[in-house]
Order: C-alpha cells, then structure tokens, then sequence
C-alpha cells in the first residue's frame, strides 16, 4: 500500500514527479516521468494508487524528463531528441475507467518552437508563463519563456541566454525585502555555478540584476525562496562527490537582489548527493538519492541551522554519494499527501506522523523530543 514498483509502469526508470488536485472534486494525482513517458497514478485513495495511462515519451526515451502544472494541465519536456513540450489536459484523468487497464493518451498540444530539447520547465501559476531550460532552447540553454495562459495555444514571449544554461530555477511575483522589485517577475535561476537572477517582467527584455557565485561549488542545481523571499535555500548536485563531505544545502541571502551573498551551509548526517528540494513553510522536503527523502526543520535561515527531523530511505543498502534512490518529491498536495519517486522503484505515497519516542537513526539510539516519522499511507 502506498507505492508502486516500476514494473506496474512497464517502465525502466523514474525520474521527476509532480502533482495535480483537482479542485472542483479534490481527487489528487501523481505525474510520474519516466524513462518512456510520463504515468499519471490517482492517489485519492493513499493505500490504493491506482495507475491510470501513460502520456509516451514524444520522440525517444531519456532519462531526463520534467513535468510541471498549470490551469489543470501538464506540461512536459525532455532532453530526449526534438522532443519540444508536450501538453496533457489533466482533466482527462477523471473520466478513465481503471478496469479497463491502463490506457495510453495522447498529447491535448504540443510545442516547439526553437525548442529542440530542455531539461527543466519552471511554471509561474501567478502569470501564466513557463520557462524551458537547459537543452538546446535557443537561449543558450536559459531561459525560453512561453505564454501559457492558453494552454492549449503556446505562444514564445521572450528569451534570456545572457547568462547561458540554466538548470533549474523559480520565477515568482516578488514580494520580498527589496522594495525596488516589488511586484516584478523575478527568477532566482540554479545556473550550473551561480545563482543568478533576473527580472523578466518584461519579457523581450529581461535584466539581470545579480550573478554570485560560491566557495568549492560543484554543479549549482536547484533550489527554493523562504516564504519571505529573503533567502534561496539551494543544493549543488556534485559537490559531495568532488570535495568528500556529507550532504550540503547551501542557502544564500537575497534580500538585497543586486547582490546576493551565500549566508551559509548545512552538512546532513550521510554523504549522499542531494537533489531536488521544495520548501513549505519551516520545513525543507529533500530528495537525496540514496539517502531518500529527507524532512529538515529550519531555525534559522542567517545561519543555515537547520534539523532532521525524518525521512523515508528507498534505498537503504548505502548512503554512498551515488545516483540512486529518490530522485524528487512533491509535498503540496492540500490533503498533506507526499510523494516521492524512486529511479529504480517506482513511485511512493507518503504520509508523515510526529512521534516523541527514541528512533534509531545511526546505530545509536538518539531520544528525540520530536520527530517525524514518514509512512507508506
């Protein structure tokens, strides 16, 4: 109960995962990227995931795949060959009779232009505009920004490249500390060995406003605003491998956006590599590999003091700075439903439960005052 194997999907690997409710019936779903295309399981039922259908890979399989949502759509890339980006109508789902097995869907849209390939789509549901990044985008891997508020009718509004690739980043409207860009679009860009952001209110013409860089970097590649857009709490996908520490979530200070500073780091208690996080409120959902989804609590953003507080190993032969185990995770399902994929495992329903009893975690047993348990629902 709770998950289920790559062999339901008849699939060879997972790799990104996001999420859809339905609002008008409260019926949640996974989006689950695979090797071969994108598998939507409905989740209402947190013991039963129910497998639905498969959106195939548009072109050829890859191992890298992106999914994201917006007006009760999906939105699709990958760095598989001319793949562009493909649109799904969710609300297809809600009419699929499971009984009659798995079925196999069809794109609602599709999307190329100048778009051969991307790693990454980054979504800003406030004003309707994706941004495909990384690939070959025809912003030298930056940003290509696309108007999305047709779904169904894509249309390319802008392009930054000034910077080159980009990885992954978030574009928010800005309410932060710096008063000079309230109100703008502003991206807070994961750029291979900065974070770089920029202003793209103005699409035909985006300003950058501050590129900064850090001590013993490896690969910049994700990351996620406080809730008071004063820090960008980010990951580097290589650093643990390249310099030999434990894992390290990096958070940077960007109150001021014309000149950001690295604030500070947190080491974790393993040397697994982290990967894709997500912030709701004081709490960090991590995606580490093979050390699976780990939960931190934040106490202090300045000083980058953050606290374990559970996790939940799909991977529990090591926690060897490898890429296997958890890729991403989702945790903002209104239910409080998380869902995690594994790359060799498939996808897992999680729940998370407080606990005041002595865990085990390293071999020593540790009382904690408080601790969050994760549980397959």
């Amino acid at each position: 109960a709770g998950e289920r194997p790559m062999s339901v999907f008849n699939a060879s690997a997972a790799n990104d995962i996001w999420g859809w409710t339905d609002v008008s019936t409260g019926r949640e779903f996974a989006l689950l990227c695979l090797k071969e295309g994108t598998a939507f399981v409905e989740i209402t039922n947190t013991t039963n995931p129910v497998f639905l259908g498969t959106l195939p890979t548009q072109t050829v399989d890859s191992f890298w795949r992106d999914v994201k949502v917006h007006n009760d759509h999906a939105f699709i890339v990958s760095e598989a060959k001319n793949h562009g980006m493909q649109v799904f109508d969710l609300k297809q789902l809600l009419t699929v009779d499971s009984s009659d097995g798995p079925v196999t869907f069809e794109n609602t849209a599709f999307y190329d232009k100048d778009v051969k390939n991307a790693h990454n789509i980054v979504i800003n549901e406030d004003t309707g505009f994706a941004y495909i990044v990384g690939g070959k985008n025809s912003c030298d891997g930056g940003l290509h920004m696309v108007d999305i508020s047709n779904p169904i009718e894509p249309i390319k509004a802008g392009c930054y490249g000034a910077d080159n690739y980009t990885h992954d980043a978030q574009c928010v409207i800005y309410d932060g500390p710096d008063s000079r860009y309230l109100g703008q679009e502003i991206c807070f860009a994961a750029n291979a060995d900065t974070i770089t952001i920029v202003d793209v209110t103005n699409k035909t013409n985006p300003i950058q406003l501050s590129r900064t860089g850090y001590k013993d970097e490896g690969y910049t590649h994700q990351g996620w605003l406080s809730p008071d857009k004063k820090y960008f709490v980010f990951g580097d996908e290589t650093d643990e491998k390249k310099y030999g520490h434990n894992t390290k979530i990096l958070v940077m200070d960007v109150q001021d956006l014309q000149n950001a500073t690295l604030a500070g780091y947190y080491l974790g208690p393993s040397k697994a590599i982290d990967h894709n996080l997500y912030i709701i409120d004081d709490l960090v959902y991590l995606a580490s590999y093979r050390a699976g989804m780990r939960i931190l609590r934040i106490k202090d953003y300045a000083t980058a003091d953050f606290e374990e507080i559970g996790f939940f190993d799909v991977y529990p032969d090591d926690d060897d700075p490898s890429y296997n185990g958890v890729w991403s995770v989702y945790p903002y399902f209104p239910s409080g439903t998380i869902i995690a994929s594994g790359i060799e495992s498939g996808l897992f329903v999680l729940s998370t439960q407080e606990t005041t009893t002595t865990i085990n975690t390293t071999g020593t047993d540790v009382p904690l005052s408080r601790r969050t348990q994760l549980r397959r629902r």
